[in-house]
């Protein structure tokens, strides 16, 4: 065995050849093997593979190069006659795919720096949005520490205290405002400072209160879209008022009085048959309603089927037999039907029990006995209704036209001029002063006030009721001119005024206009608009009702005939008998409208209020410090110790 040694340095490997025909190559130090002749059928190494390493890389080159450089020049011959072979390995497909990988790789970094520059356009419009509405901008609102939410509903109630009792409204309003920013997706702040704002005639900035609102809560809230579509009624915006209401209805089925005001909404436009079937999807989502009972049978009471009525007024006390408002609104129709036995009833057993200090129960039935001459009784049921609630002005309005009706004009100035300190933004204390005054005979004062009356709202009921009254008051002096703009202004207003028409069409007969008065008369009869309700709705009320509760149908017995039965079996038919709560009216054929009741007025205010009867006079005579005095209640509050001993030792003092 001949041995071919490397050069002096460790770093080359030996070469041996053995007596077998093949040569092998033992070599070291991550040198490859070789095979000597390409006849050699392989390569095999006589030590444990893991000694030895094959590496085909850049290294192997450099390691043939020093072999070759290694052997002597004697000894060539026998290094030709070993023509050393290496293995060839094709690299070009290699370099290939990693030209293809390095330029993927360019394309991918070219299209991920597009993307990266349209993604920084698109932040920083975002950014720019941003900065204009902070409350989309999460580190700006969530780096403010907000208070507890107890805050927010103690500065809830006590704006509507600065805003009810005080007419403190720009205090109100920034708190409200400083709710918003604290919790600016809660949507009770902005419905009671957008009510704060109407109450001001302030439509505009209530309007984007309400839009803020809505962009806020993601259109989620019922209650603002509500709020929102009764503004943009009473401001005459209909079109837009039925879109708000319908909003409302689509964030939330189940919010009755968007239902309610939609259909209070169509009956404003004459669409009978469009609020019953609002008022009857109100029930169909919402449940059993007072509300929608309430106006389903002031409905029924208008079109004279009063037997109907007071079935469905009935239905109204049975779901809130303390509702106030439906056993007035019964009691109202009772009087116009001139059951005065059943209105008094009404208003002594079920209105006042049901809610002692509701001023309008006290002021409903103070009018209600002045109008069939019980003055006296009348006056007293205001005075009470004044000392429980005496920041209300309508309880003076009324107080101070009984008193000029039946005592002097100056006991009722000074009821009115307390009345408008008291409520200095409602319309009619204002227009019944004015006309006060015209009977008087002052007529600047009444001009004066009548100037008032518009300026607060030039589009409502009163303020066409104001026009048409300045227009008589300047007929009467001889201004035709301006009682002709005042009629026309009147009309724009309310075009379905009757007495405004014929008010008019009787000042140009007597001015010799005929003609012009025949015309007056035919433009009403052309442009008014004939409400026509028929009971058809009655048979197929409960088929707009989900098919869900169709087995109520069953359970109230209800057939097409129904509604034409008596009262008394109109009670049969919700499944109650005669010892139930329904409450029934016994109609007498002779209605004594004067007699006695047998309820005691005076008991009754003392037990339930506190009150003695004998000292409402004294509130009266000073009604600025009657606001300060509060009625005393049932409830007990605690009190300190130290503070009652203070109380009585400045009593002691005095």
């Amino acid at each position: 065995m001949n041995a071919v040694p490397s050069s002096s340095s460790s770093a080359f490997a030996f070469v041996t050849q053995s007596k077998n025909p093949n040569y092998i190559f033992k070599l070291t130090h991550k040198v490859p093997i070789l095979p000597l002749h390409s006849h050699a059928p392989c390569c095999s190494l006589s030590d444990s593979s893991s000694s030895y390493t094959t590496v085909l890389d850049k290294s192997a080159l450099s390691s043939e190069q020093n072999y070759r450089n290694a052997v002597s020049p004697e000894d060539s011959g026998s290094v030709d006659a070993l023509a050393v072979r290496r293995p060839v390995t094709d690299f070009s497909g290699e370099e290939e795919e990693e030209k293809e990988a390095e330029e993927e790789e360019e394309k991918e970094n070219e299209a991920n720096e597009a993307d990266d520059a349209k993604a920084s356009a698109i932040d920083a419009g975002l950014a720019k949005f941003a900065k204009k509405m902070p409350m989309f901008e999460p580190e700006r609102v969530e780096s403010k520490e907000r208070p507890l939410k107890v805050n927010l509903d103690l500065a809830l109630y006590r704006a509507k205290l600065m805003a009810r009792r005080s007419f403190r409204y720009e205090e109100a309003e920034a708190l409200l405002r400083k709710c918003i920013s604290f919790w600016p997706e809660d949507g009770r702040p902005y419905v009671v400072l957008g009510k704060i704002l109407s109450k001001q005639s302030k439509t505009g900035e209530a309007r984007e209160i309400y839009e803020k609102g809505c962009q806020a809560t993601q259109g989620e809230n019922a209650y603002i879209w509500q709020c929102w579509a009764v503004l943009e009624m009473q401001m005459g915006n209909f079109r837009r008022a039925r879109e708000l209401f319908d909003a409302a209805t689509v964030a939330d089925k189940r919010h009755v009085a968007a239902w309610h005001g939609w259909a209070v909404l169509e009956l404003k436009q004459g669409n009978i048959k469009k609020a019953r079937s609002l008022l009857g999807k109100g029930l169909q989502y919402g449940g059993q309603n007072e509300y929608i009972y309430q106006t389903l049978a002031l409905l029924e009471a208008r079109a004279k089927r009063y037997q109907q009525a007071r079935y469905l007024f009935n239905q109204a006390t049975k779901c809130n037999p303390n509702s106030c408002a439906s056993w007035l609104s019964w009691a109202q129709m009772e009087v116009e039907q001139e059951n005065y036995r059943a209105a008094r009833k009404l208003f002594e057993v079920k209105a006042v029990q049901a809610s002692p200090k509701n001023r309008f129960a006290w002021h409903v039935w103070g009018v209600f006995e002045a109008n069939i001459g019980n003055i006296d009784k009348g006056r007293k049921l205001l005075k009470i209704g004044h000392t429980l609630n005496p920041r209300d002005a309508v309880l003076l309005q009324s107080l101070a036209l009984l008193e000029y009706q039946h005592t002097t004009a100056n006991l009722a100035r000074v009821l009115f001029r307390r009345a408008s300190e008291l409520n200095p933004r409602h319309q009619p204390v204002w227009f019944a002063w004015g006309w006060m005054e015209w009977k008087e005979g002052n007529m600047n004062k009444a001009r004066e006030f009548y100037q008032k009356t518009l300026s607060i709202d030039q589009n409502s009921e009163t303020a066409a009721r104001c026009l048409q009254a300045w227009g008589v008051l300047e007929q009467r002096l001889g201004n035709l001119s301006t009682a002709r703009r005042l009629f026309k202004s009147s009309l724009n207003v309310n075009s379905q005024s009757y007495v405004t028409w014929m008010t008019w069409a009787t000042m140009e007969e007597e001015q010799g206009n005929s003609m012009r008065a025949e015309e007056i008369r035919n433009l009403y009869f052309q442009q008014r608009t004939e409400v026509v309700d028929d009971a058809s709705w009655v048979m197929g009320f409960l088929d707009i009702l989900d098919p869900a509760i169709d087995t109520l149908k069953t359970i109230l017995k209800l057939s097409p005939n129904s509604y034409n039965m008596p009262f008394n079996s109109l009670r049969n038919i919700s499944g109650t008998d005669k010892n139930s709560d329904d409450f029934s009216i016994e109609d007498d054929d002779e209605d004594d409208a004067n007699g006695e009741s047998d309820f005691d007025l005076d008991a009754f205010i003392m037990k339930r209020l506190s009150l003695d009867s004998s000292n409402l006079e004294v509130q009266l005579e000073a009604p600025k410090t009657s606001s300060e005095k509060r009625i005393p209640s049932g409830r007990r509050i605690w009190r300190p110790n130290n503070r009652i001993a203070k109380v009585q030792v400045q009593r002691n003092v005095v």
